[in-house]
Order: C-alpha cells, then sequence, then structure tokens
C-alpha cells in the first residue's frame, strides 16, 4: 500500500490508496507516521531529504518510500526536460500531459503538490518501455534517499584525537590561524633553495610554473603527472608539498572543527548527484576520504567498522550488461583481472586493468590501446558493447542504463559544431573540431552505460543490506547494527562486536540478490570483499 504525504495549510494530509485522507497537525506528523508505518506502507513524499529527518529526530524510522523528486529526475532525463525545481503543497489543474511531460518542469514550474505528482508518475511509468525495470529504478533510488538520511543521521563514527594526531604526524603542530604548518614552511624553503631562482609563490600555480622555468625546467602547468617527469632535485619536495597542503586544505583542522561533533562525521549525501546516478556530498567530502585520514574513522568501543567492497564492479556490470560468457567465466572467482590473464587474453595483471579501464572509460593510447584489441577478440560481446554505446554518443544518440536511467542529449552548441563540419565549404579545422568533441561525447555515453548501471547495482545492494540489518534487531537505529558510509562500491555498518559475523553474512547475501535483481538470471559473480576493523584504514 501507499500513502501520499501532502502538506497543507491546516496540517499534513496522508492520504491512502483508496483516497481516504487523515489529516495530521504538524506536531503529531512523527508519531502518526509510526502508528501506520506498522501496516509496512510506501510512503509518497516529495523530498525524503526534508520529510525523513525530522522523523529519525524523533525516533520514527520508515520502511520504503517513493521520492517524488528523485523520481521526477530520472522520469526527466527520460523524456529529455529539465527536472522539476519546485515541490510544495499548492495543488494546480490538472491537465493532459505527454509522456513522462510533469507540466513542463522548468526551473519556473509551480509547485506542484504530492498527489498529482505521484499521479503524473505513476502514469508515466506504466507508459515506459519496460516499466518493471523503472519501477526498480524508482524503488532502488529512494531507498538510497532513505539510506542517506538515516547515514547522516547516526554519523560515520570519528575520533577527533586521533584525526589531530594524525596531522600533526603529517604538518606538524597546529598552526595559529592563517599560519602555514611548519612541515610545509619547511618545503617550500627546500623548494625555493633547490631551485635557486629567488622566492618561490608556491601556493600559486602560474607563479610557481613562472619560477620553474626559471630553473630551466620545461613546464606548462604544476600538475604531479608533469611534474614527476622532471629530473631535478626540488621535485620531490615540491610533489611532498602539493600532497600535505591538499591534505591541510581539505581535511585539515579547519575541516576538522567544521564537520566532526560529538565523535560522529555526518555529511550529507545527495543521492543521483551525478548524472549518470552517483551519489554526491554536499560538503565535507565525504565521497574523497584520503587514505592519511582514515585512521581517524574508528569504532566505539565493543562494536566495529564491517568493511565490504564490491571487486571490480564496472567489469563486471558490462559482463553481465553485455551478456558476455567468456568474461563472465573469467571472473568466477573473487579477482577477474586474474581470470583475464588465465583465459589467455593478456599476459599480466596490470594488461587486463588497464585495459578494461580503456575499454569502458575511452582510453586509446599506451597499453590500453595495445591491449584493447586483444580483449576484444577474447571478450568480443562485452567490448562491443561499450564500442556501441560510444558510436551511439558520437552520433549525438542517447543511451540508457540497465534499469533505464537515460543519458543527457549533447548540447545545442555541439550539434551546431557537428552541423557545421558539415556544410558546404566547411574548412578542415571545423571538421577536426567536430570530431574531437563527437569522440568526446562518445566516451561519455561509453561510460555512462557502465558507471549508471554500477550505481544501480550499488544502490540495490544497498537497499538489500539495510533491509536484512532492518529485520535483524530492534531498538533505536544507533543501537543495532546500521549503514555509516557509502562511496560508489563500498558500504560500511558500525556494528556491535558480537554481530559482525551476521552482518558480514547480510552484506555478501545482499550483493548476490542486487546481481539477481538488477539482471536477473546472469552467470556474472558479484563478490564483495569484507574486513571487520577498528580503524577504517585497517581495511585495506
Amino acid at each position: 500500500m501507499h500513502i501520499v504525504v501532502d502538506r497543507r495549510p491546516e496540517g499534513v494530509a496522508l492520504i491512502d490508496d483508496d483516497g481516504a485522507t487523515a489529516l495530521v497537525p504538524e506536531p503529531q506528523f512523527a508519531a502518526a507516521v509510526a502508528e501506520r508505518e506498522a501496516e509496512h506502507p510506501r510512503w509518497v513524499w516529495t523530498d525524503t531529504a526534508q520529510w525523513y529527518p525530522p522523523l529519525l529526530a524523533a525516533g520514527v524510522r520508515v520502511e520504503r518510500c517513493h521520492d517524488l523528486r528523485l523520481v521526477d529526475a530520472i522520469i526527466a532525463g527520460i523524456a529529455g526536460r529539465p527536472a522539476r525545481r519546485s515541490w510544495g503543497s499548492a495543488p494546480e489543474p490538472a491537465r493532459a500531459d505527454t509522456l513522462f511531460d510533469l507540466d513542463g518542469a522548468t526551473d519556473a514550474a509551480p509547485a506542484i503538490a504530492a498527489p498529482l505528482a505521484w499521479q503524473q508518475q505513476r502514469a508515466a511509468i506504466a507508459a515506459h518501455a519496460d516499466p518493471a525495470r523503472l519501477t526498480l529504478l524508482a524503488a532502488a533510488e529512494s531507498a538510497g534517499a532513505l539510506a542517506a538520511a538515516e547515514m547522516q543521521h547516526t554519523g560515520l563514527p570519528w575520533s577527533a584525537a586521533a584525526h589531530d594526531a594524525l596531522l600533526a604526524e603529517a604538518l606538524g603542530p597546529r598552526p595559529a590561524p592563517g599560519r602555514r604548518p611548519a612541515r610545509l614552511d619547511e618545503l617550500a624553503t627546500q623548494v625555493e633553495a633547490l631551485l635557486g631562482v629567488g622566492p618561490v609563490p608556491i601556493d600559486s600555480p602560474p607563479e610557481l610554473v613562472k619560477a620553474l622555468r626559471r630553473a630551466g625546467l620545461d613546464v606548462a602547468t604544476t600538475r604531479s603527472a608533469e611534474l614527476t617527469r622532471l629530473d631535478h632535485p626540488a621535485i620531490a619536495p615540491l610533489l611532498q608539498y602539493k600532497t600535505l597542503s591538499r591534505l591541510h586544505t581539505a581535511n585539515g583542522w579547519n575541516w576538522l572543527d567544521e564537520w566532526v561533533h560529538d565523535g560522529r562525521f555526518r555529511p550529507t549525501f545527495v543521492p543521483g548527484g551525478v548524472v549518470t546516478g552517483r551519489w554526491a556530498s554536499d560538503g565535507g567530502g565525504a565521497l574523497q576520504l584520503p587514505k592519511q585520514v582514515r585512521g581517524a574513522v574508528q569504532a566505539d568501543a565493543g562494536w566495529a567498522l564491517v568493511v565490504a567492497d564490491a571487486a571490480q564492479l564496472e567489469p563486471r556490470i558490462l559482463a553481465a550488461l553485455s551478456g558476455d560468457a567468456a568474461m563472465a567465466r573469467a571472473g568466477a572467482g573473487v579477482d577477474l583481472y586474474a581470470g583475464i590473464v588465465a583465459s589467455g587474453a593478456v599476459a599480466s595483471r596490470e594488461h587486463a586493468k588497464v585495459g578494461m579501464l580503456g575499454a569502458m572509460y575511452g582510453g586509446t593510447t599506451g597499453v590500453s590501446a595495445q591491449v584493447l584489441p586483444r580483449l576484444a577478440r577474447s571478450f568480443p560481446q562485452a567490448i562491443g558493447y561499450v564500442e556501441a554505446a560510444a558510436r551511439a554518443g558520437e552520433r549525438g544518440e542517447r543511451v540508457t542504463t540497465r534499469l533505464g536511467r537515460t543519458s543527457p542529449a549533447p548540447s545545442a552548441a555541439w550539434r551546431e559544431r557537428q552541423g557545421a563540419a558539415g556544410a558546404e565549404g566547411a574548412d578542415e579545422s571545423a571538421g577536426r573540431a567536430a570530431r574531437s568533441a563527437a569522440r568526446s561525447w562518445g566516451r561519455f555515453t561509453r561510460n555512462f552505460v557502465v558507471q549508471g548501471t554500477a550505481a544501480e547495482w550499488a544502490l540495490a545492494w544497498m537497499a538489500g543490506v539495510r533491509r536484512r540489518l532492518w529485520t535483524t534487531g530492534a531498538g533505536p537505529l544507533a543501537t543495532q547494527p546500521h549503514l555509516v558510509f557509502f562511496v560508489h562500491d563500498e558500504l560500511i555498518v558500525h556494528s556491535p562486536l558480537d554481530r559482525v559475523a551476521e552482518v558480514e553474512q547480510v552484506l555478501r547475501e545482499a550483493a548476490v540478490e542486487a546481481g539477481r535483481i538488477v539482471f536477473g538470471a546472469t552467470p556474472v559473480s558479484f563478490p564483495v570483499t569484507v574486513a571487520a576493523v577498528q580503524r577504517y584504514s585497517d581495511a585495506k
């Protein structure tokens, strides 16, 4: 059953499938949800990120929901229109909508009431070419939104003292406000002395490039990949300075003061924040925690961090998407790359890894270009699948993930460039620009089908873990095993020590189930490596 949640001037309306409506005063909303939750409904509301945190703060959890905002973004992508930005309580008159066209849905569109939006979304999903898959995607996206809110509510266990110690060891004691840490000062002094060209504004890339050139070094940028090719004694301390400076800027003491409170880091996850369906984060850099600070992620006393990582997820996704039986056999073990070597396709694990990344991301040079032909002969369906997606993108066509998320169309400027190249009298430079733009968009669509489907598998995995943990114990969320962190293909569960074995099994079972949910009957396996540790840094 579904219960649509609609905010109205006089309170919150809870509307059942049969239209029966209960009007609840705002202060009583959490209690009403807790009471109705016993019926196991799917709550339909405009935005989980707005509705769910107050419920969690009141000690109320919900098992299932349908997030109208997130699902609208999916439907908008299929239709090739902007997603609706305005969600509110004021009802608006119904109109005859074309398929997937929720009232034009521009940034300036008026607020839409939840019951109307729900009605339109159900009709749009039912009219889709594969409504079952799209329904599954809507459910998975919405389940991810619930998990995101719960992870922010509980937070990731974080030791401020350990973080401070890690920073002090790497950078020296905490400096006064506005001052640079001692270790950075030392390295900056070394770089300046070794270059021997006078003052070096080390934190200004353009000025640093000029200083390097004055020292006789041919550089165009200060990127590490370019600097490592130089043979000069100043390069080693300069590279170390760049690494430590990033640590100080991104996760230094200011970050610690802002983001860690009461022993928890509570990032704001943004489900579907990337066009492929991958998550993003709103502040705190949750999806880019560097290895230098992971030692500060520490389980509470009597608890453990159970860290699970999906092994070579994207190549396995490609094998399942394409139905490539040979690649499925290569991935029968935990290490797919080793399986590719054993198949005779390439000579080394490194070649297998670089070659597969090149196939999925469009690598056309170096080792990737050398081994791709061999991979194409051994795994023609897999390589052919991403090649077809790339060619579609080069033609300006859109591609879809397994469950139906659709890539955006190229921009009007892109299409104008392609048209100009084919116009009578066009010069060669226009043709080169058009071909370059086409290849670039082809690389995007090549990766979209794989990365987007991997995001769907990860959502199904997370939802399965959350559901299993939900049924394995009672009591407040923070007193039982619960999800605390997610990044692309990795999950962390904070668990009491006496339930670690149970959680490990849950993580593995949910991974198997996710493969079955997304792909049906497939020979492709989706193994996960699981480690129960006290510190996140000990998991790998």
